[in-house]
């Protein structure tokens, strides 16, 4: 340590380790090798003289102590990390972005568009990070967001993208049984979930005017839309999506609808950025173009 401050290798796997829950997960995002982050933490344990992290077979927990030092590390490497994206912005020759947003929009609807974007203005780099829950900008080195709410974040600025409209049931016509009733085949398919959405088979069968059965909250759990999808594709199970991500299938015949119900949903996808602080020419371009694009499901630029 040099005054006093920890090694930013040690500290690094440190915060991986405690947000993950796990040496082998940090171990994967630092692309390092478990027992290469298991001994930087043991060290930075032992130069600190407190316990961080409690061991328990294969999994790890924190200590209170541990916690309170994860969140103040985790802060203080964001922060760096946004200081660090500054300077490097500054100094390239064009201009930068840095958007977070939701993984599976990314993929989806975002990144297969974005060329338009570098066409009309090739001097401006836009990165992009996954982010799943809120955040406060002030804390992530974000200039702008692009995220899944009922409204645009408190203190923000921005535009709606699209509404969300509806969730419908979707799986691979194998699991449909011939001539079954839509009742009948659903209850004989595994119902898969999504994390971030845990009520909404329940909200789905109450639209509908059924009975839910407890055993259907026995399904698989899934972080991402991208990870359901690819569960439905492999023939899973049933699943509730976007319409505008299982539309190209649905019209393929590689998915189907096993009942016609749908589920009707407030929340949108909005585009925002901080309301205080300078908006830079590159930010309004970018909010501009997105303004100009269509609703999912058509390629445009």
């Amino acid at each position: 340590m040099r005054n006093g401050v920890p090694n930013l290798g040690a500290l690094q796997a440190f915060e991986a380790t405690a947000r993950l829950g796990s040496f082998s997960r940090a171990a994967e995002e630092l692309a390092l090798t478990h027992s290469a982050v298991y001994r930087q933490v043991t060290g930075l344990e032992e130069r600190l003289g407190v316990q961080l992290l409690t061991r328990v077979r294969r999994r790890v927990a924190l200590t209170d102590a541990g916690a309170e030092y994860a969140a103040r590390v985790r802060h203080h490497l964001e922060q760096l990390e946004k200081d660090t994206f500054g300077l490097i912005s500054r100094a390239a020759l064009g201009r930068s972005l840095h958007i977070a947003v939701l993984p599976t929009l990314a993929t989806t609807w975002l990144l297969p568009r974005l060329p338009g974007f570098q066409r009309r203005h090739g001097d401006v780099s836009v990165s992009l990070s996954a982010r799943t829950l809120p955040f406060q900008f002030k804390d992530h080195p974000f200039d702008a967001a692009i995220y899944h709410a009922a409204r645009p974040w408190p203190q923000t600025s921005g535009i709606k993208l699209f509404d969300e409209e509806e969730l419908l049931p979707v799986c691979v016509p194998e699991l449909l049984g011939a001539g079954k009733d839509p009742r009948e085949a659903l209850a004989a398919m595994p119902h898969l979930h999504m994390l971030s959405r845990p009520d909404a088979w329940r909200f789905w069968y109450e639209a509908q005017g059924w009975e839910y059965p407890p055993s259907i909250s026995a399904g698989p759990r899934y972080e991402l839309f991208t990870m359901t999808l690819a569960a439905v594709r492999a023939g899973l199970g049933v699943a509730l999506m976007p319409r505008f991500l299982a539309r190209d299938e649905l019209d393929s015949g590689r998915l189907v609808m096993p009942a016609q119900g749908v589920l009707k949903v407030k929340e949108a996808y909005f585009f925002s950025y901080p309301m205080a602080g300078e908006r830079s020419d590159a930010l309004l371009a970018f909010e501009a173009w997105l303004a100009g694009l269509s609703l999912p499901g058509r390629a445009d630029e």
